[in-house]
């Protein structure tokens, strides 16, 4: 087989195993819901900003997710797992996204934490003089976030052609007969060898000087 067999096979096989997967996974759906922190008349928008950075993480801790589990209808442990938080360094905005099998389910649980989230900075109120608002609740996803056939594909052929890049410059190569050339090419040196020396023509400079003589 030719050389780069081995890179056509990588290729083909590893698009063939991601775009199986890509189209036998289950697909995820993501929705994600908005709260933002609003400053109190004792307040000012820089502490708004700082509380809102300060409940992003505490919006996937155990005291939050225990409420929210409640209203989204799952474990916690559900939860924990499939719910992230995000910020923005320029507004006080909170972002909580939800991933699940389900479309319903992912908007459900994303509502969940945020209510659950701006309960518990309404018990903090007086003493943050910030509160916590909904400022976009999730809506049920109409496509799946994660990828399809077709990327998983393409991402498994790019991953088959340098598996099989490797074996192309891992293989064993070839050995190349060197030994039989060199005992040819000694064997004339001995055969021609006298009339070689005989056929070495003298220098210039004697052929003029005996001419002269």
């Amino acid at each position: 087989m030719p050389p780069w067999s081995l890179l056509a096979a990588g290729v083909v096989a590893g698009g063939l195993l991601g775009g199986g997967y890509g189209a036998l996974a289950t697909p995820a759906y993501s929705a994600t819901s908005y709260v933002v922190a609003v400053p109190t008349e004792r307040s000012d928008s820089a502490a708004a900003l700082g509380f809102a950075q300060a409940y992003g993480r505490v919006a996937t801790q155990l005291a939050v997710l225990g409420d929210a589990q409640v209203w989204a209808g799952v474990p916690v442990r559900t939860l924990q797992q499939n719910v992230t938080t995000a910020t923005s360094p320029d507004a006080p905005m909170v972002a909580i996204t939800a991933t699940a099998n389900r479309p319903d389910t992912a908007a459900d649980m994303a509502n969940a934490v945020a209510r659950a989230l701006t309960g518990h900075a309404s018990d903090s109120q007086d003493a943050t003089q910030v509160e916590l608002q909904q400022f976009a609740r999730a809506v049920k996803p109409t496509a799946p976030s994660s990828p399809g056939p077709a990327l998983t594909g393409l991402v498994g052929a790019s991953a088959g052609g340098l598996l099989g890049g490797l074996a192309l410059l891992a293989r064993p190569r070839r050995a190349t007969g060197g030994d039989g050339f060199g005992d040819g090419r000694g064997g004339g040196g001995e055969d021609g060898g006298g009339q070689a020396a005989t056929a070495v023509p003298g220098p210039a400079v004697a052929a003029d000087a005996s001419g002269r003589l």
